[in-house]
């Protein structure tokens, strides 16, 4: 490109305003009833698992239910739609409150749905327990020998 020409062009793209969109470029504004986005992409935009392909593996193994109802992947996800979701942290009881298609920060993830209270109890009640359960048995699966004679000690009646 000639001198002139560059000149040109940076004056013409300083005069025009770059276009401005309000908050995250993911999030979708709803601009009617009808807007939605696929299941799969909403789960993994909302961090309920790490991958997309986790989410379509979880819809299609039933351990996803929206309004009680086994979805496919592509059914569309809308605003005021009761999902429960089973994962390895526990069942989620939600209302999605907000439609992304793109994953962003855990601040956006957790504003696009709400959890219901009494699936958040049940939730921390059975991670607290599972913590509990871990201090009893601190080893995962057949104990070693010295795991086995540090247990007989410790149940040793004298």
């Amino acid at each position: 490109m000639t001198r002139k020409r560059q000149q040109r062009e940076s004056t013409r793209l300083a005069d025009t305003p770059a276009p401005r969109t309000s908050g995250h470029p993911g999030l979708q504004p709803v601009t009617d009833g009808n807007a939605g986005i696929r299941l799969d992409k909403w789960l993994w935009a909302a961090r309920f698992f790490k991958t997309r392909s986790l989410a379509t593996e979880a819809v299609e193994g039933g351990k996803i239910r929206i309004r009680g109802d086994r979805p496919k992947p592509a059914k569309a996800v809308r605003i005021g739609d009761e999902i429960e979701v089973r994962t390895l942290a526990g069942i989620f009881q939600i209302v999605v409150t907000g439609l992304a298609d793109r994953r962003g920060p855990s601040s956006l993830a957790q504003a696009l749905y709400e959890e219901n209270e009494d699936s958040r109890r049940v939730r921390l009640e059975l991670a607290e327990r599972r913590r509990s359960e871990a201090l009893i048995r601190p080893w995962k699966g057949r104990p070693t020998k010295r795991e086995r004679r540090a247990l007989v000690r410790f149940n040793q009646v004298d």
